[in-house]
């Protein structure tokens, strides 16, 4: 008897390991406790003591937010808006050539590009380490480079407005590099939001913002935009047990995202297990009018980590689907849709 209870007690905790618990990916408000982060972007981080500690030291190793604010605005109203998903592998995805396709059969509707992996080199990145902060290791070979092209130049090149947040040094040294989200579009963006998710591996943070408009009977219509990048392996949880430490992250950041406000979050999620994650199944719920009808690999033609979730008022429709070329990427794009009432 008292072997069987033993039993039991150890499956519970390693169910708890396994699972990350249930609390513990709580988000607050970050830039109220540190004024150096005062400015035109609300800050959030995880409640947890710990985890904001150790996302200070990552965030200690990367240069400022990019903010370009210079979109004009439409000549005429729009019942649609495009929406676009993108790893772009560190710059490697060709965004101007994949833009100019996509634009060239609806050159005047509202475009929005919710990237992930996006590149930024330059002296806005410290050159040196400060003493204890943290990095990712490097990617993208000397080769690589000479193809990577950074955000700053791809939102000049196409002239949209432009929101990046580093999530990470890209190497440690002196490396001038740092990668994370971006936002890009081709109509003004506000209310800029910068949720740096639970920590399990690296830091990460989310990029929100909103995009406004008319549509063509003069009817106002707003919309928020998400792009998230969650980990992908989580070293102190195992491969199969990451997907636990992905659905922390998720639920922090669906949870600060609940409301009445029409949004899209899109993003690399990591979901191996596809349609069937647990990422996926938590954060489809609270998105309920996710479209599910194009279900194709994303990621080298073998898994889809990458999703387009919509939670939109009556009357507004959402579409979804995977573009046919990756474009230099290791992820396909997803290429969705919001059509007003």
């Amino acid at each position: 008897m008292v072997f069987q209870i033993r039993r039991i007690l150890f499956l519970v905790c390693i169910l708890a390991l396994l699972t990350g618990c249930a609390g513990g990916y709580s988000l607050a408000r970050l830039d109220d406790l540190d004024s150096t982060l005062a400015g035109p972007i609300t800050w959030y981080s995880p409640a947890v003591p710990g985890d904001r500690a150790t996302l200070a030291r990552w965030r200690a190793s990367v240069g400022p937010p990019v903010v370009h604010s210079a979109s004009p605005a439409l000549a005429s109203g729009a019942d649609e808006v495009t929406v676009v998903s993108w790893n772009t592998a560190l710059g490697a995805g060709d965004i101007a050539t994949f833009v100019r396709e996509l634009r060239g059969a609806s050159p005047d509707r509202p475009l929005v590009l919710l990237l992930q992996e996006v590149y930024r080199r330059g002296d806005s990145v410290p050159r040196r380490l400060t003493r204890g902060a943290a990095f990712a290791r490097r990617l993208g070979g000397a080769a690589r480079v000479r193809a990577m092209t950074d955000i700053d130049s791809i939102a000049a090149e196409l002239g949209m407005a432009a929101y990046y947040v580093p999530s990470m040094r890209n190497g440690g040294g002196e490396s001038d590099e740092d990668r994370g989200n971006a936002i890009l579009a081709t109509v003004p963006i506000a209310n800029l939001e910068a949720i740096e998710l639970p920590f399990e591996r690296q830091r990460r943070v989310a990029v929100a913002a909103t995009v406004e408009g008319t549509t063509t009977t003069g009817q106002p219509w707003r919309l928020r935009v998400v792009s998230a990048h969650l980990d992908n392996a989580i070293a102190r949880r195992g491969w199969i047990a990451s997907e636990y430490g992905r659905a922390r992250q998720a639920r922090g950041l669906v949870a600060l995202l609940q409301g009445d406000l029409p949004t899209v979050l899109g993003g690399d999620f990591n979901t191996w297990f596809g349609f069937s994650d647990q990422v996926y199944l938590e954060t489809a719920t609270a998105f309920p009018q996710t479209p599910t009808d194009d279900q194709r690999a994303t990621f080298l033609g073998m898994l889809r980590l990458d999703h387009l979730f919509y939670r939109l008022p009556a009357g507004w429709q959402a579409r979804a689907s995977r573009a046919k070329h990756r474009y230099g990427s290791d992820h396909a794009p997803l290429i969705g849709a919001v059509r007003f009432n």
